[in-house]
């Protein structure tokens, strides 16, 4: 579904909420921690007590530089906190704190790709703020249950600048942010469990005019892809509207993944409505220059740079790089291997079948990994010498050298008789048996039915215990077919 139709241009500005994955709130102790019991991670202070008195977490204030710094934004010197005043039933000091005033990250951008171009999105700013609880509806209680668990939880607020003109941008700036969170360590980007959510302002104007339209807000999207999806139906139902001569109303909207529309929930807010004013129980915050090139020391390449860096000095794919790039510890493993091995894209093969296959299986991450760069540079060596097979090798060795790390692949491969039959005469000996115990096929194949040559190779691997080399016997095939 097209975001642009003939009158109008899509405007779209986005605010992405990103949990930080410290191990206490923001403000207090509790235990930051997703699927625990409802209501035993909270306090006093979480729960606004009188008497009590907030203390911000120092972990949170710097995974919020490092976003900041990956995102070019400029650090504030001065941050402060004010209180964000509304009602809701999961909120349970009647106010939210955040930063309004003086946010810690000024400004910033993100280049996305945008068709075939890339596109520079800008951001407003970077501020922190703290969660709400959670409500609970469920069919077997009437009114509402409220699990503060999540109160407190310390988060960081992106807001873009009102630039993205597609769904395609919207998405992949998300996937884009996701992707650094994850890579600093910042946050794990769950939007299933909500530890990264999006609300989306969206808004239509005429074609050519600078006056953008009245603006609707989707709340709490819970992944990219329905992000993309309430964009585009609100397109569609805006331009209706607006073809009719109705107005747009200024509205907060939820999204209905079921249905792939948008449903009116409440009539959206304006800033003045939250009556915004200084946190009267934190002091501003100062940033040190000393305490901000600390953390810019300890920044690491960040995964757009890795992936160019993948894509023009070893010549991966875009896909490939930008898969090695994910992680930080992954990125690591191909760079190390790469120095001891030159077929780097088999290195990226690996990576990205095997070896994440592998972990993928056992719920583990690269730092899980038992097989060395040197290990797997030996395992390849022997693939690409024609010692053994990819198939046997990715599955039988691999497999042999995680539960025996100690062991090269050489001694694997050894031990377990699985290295190729090399020898031509050899080979032709079992390939002139499978033909020959196959008459019709044969004949078969002569007339046209080119398919078959994947069930006599098959017959040889069989025969041959899965020890001739592929390429060998495909020859020795087709040469013996022609003959016969």
């Amino acid at each position: 579904m097209k975001e642009k139709t003939s009158k109008y241009e899509l405007v779209v500005g986005l605010e992405i909420h990103v949990q930080l994955a410290t191990k206490s709130k923001l403000f207090a102790s509790d235990k930051n921690s997703f699927g625990d019991a409802p209501n035993t991670n909270v306090s006093p202070i979480t729960l606004a007590h009188p008497g009590t008195l907030p203390k911000p977490n120092t972990k949170a204030i710097e995974y919020a530089i490092k976003m900041g710094l990956a995102c070019n934004c400029e650090i504030a010197r001065t941050t402060s906190f004010d209180r964000k005043n509304y009602f809701y039933p999961d909120l349970p000091k009647g106010y939210q704190t955040t930063q309004d005033n003086q946010p810690i990250c000024i400004g910033g951008y993100l280049d996305v790709k945008s068709g075939e171009a890339m596109k520079r999105i800008n951001f407003n700013r970077i501020h922190i703020e703290e969660d709400a609880g959670k409500s609970i509806h469920d069919s077997t209680h009437t009114g509402t249950l409220l699990d503060y668990n999540r109160a407190g939880t310390p988060l960081i607020e992106m807001v873009t600048e009102p630039e993205i003109s597609t769904a395609e941008e919207a998405g992949n700036l998300l996937t884009e942010v996701r992707r650094i969170v994850r890579f600093l360590g910042v946050g794990d980007g769950n939007m299933e469990e909500g530890s990264l959510r999006c609300d989306a302002n969206i808004s239509l104007k005429k074609k050519g005019s600078d006056v953008l339209g009245r603006k609707v807000e989707i709340k709490n999207m819970n992944s990219i892809r329905n992000v993309q999806r309430a964009i585009q139906h609100e397109v569609q139902r805006q331009s209706h509207l607006l073809d009719q001569g109705k107005t747009v109303k200024q509205e907060t909207r939820g999204f209905d993944d079921s249905t792939g529309k948008t449903t009116s929930q409440r009539t959206k807010e304006e800033a003045n409505d939250y009556r915004y004013f200084p946190c009267p129980d934190l002091l501003p915050i100062r940033i040190p220059e000393s305490y901000l090139s600390e953390i810019k020391a300890l920044m690491p390449k960040l995964p757009a740079e890795i992936a160019q860096e993948l894509q023009d000095q070893y010549k991966l794919s875009e896909y490939d790089a930008e898969i090695i790039a994910e992680s930080e510890s992954r990125a690591d493993y191909f760079f190390h291997t790469a120095k001891l091995c030159k077929h780097y894209k088999k290195i990226a093969n690996w990576i990205i079948g095997p070896i994440t296959n592998h972990l993928s299986a056992n719920g583990q991450d690269m730092t899980n990994l038992t097989i060395t760069a040197e290990r797997l540079h030996e395992l390849i060596e022997l693939v690409e010498s024609g010692k053994l097979n990819y198939t046997t090798a990715s599955t039988k060795v691999f497999e042999s050298m995680i539960a025996q790390p100690e062991k090269s692949a050489n001694e694997v491969a050894k031990e377990l008789a699985l290295f190729q039959d090399n020898n031509e005469s050899e080979l032709q000996k079992v390939v002139d048996e499978v033909l020959k115990n196959m008459p019709d096929k044969v004949q078969a194949f002569k007339k046209g039915k080119k398919g078959l040559l994947g069930l006599f190779m098959g017959e040889v691997m069989k025969r041959s215990k899965g020890k001739a080399n592929p390429q060998i016997a495909t020859k020795l095939i087709n040469e013996s077919l022609k003959k016969s």
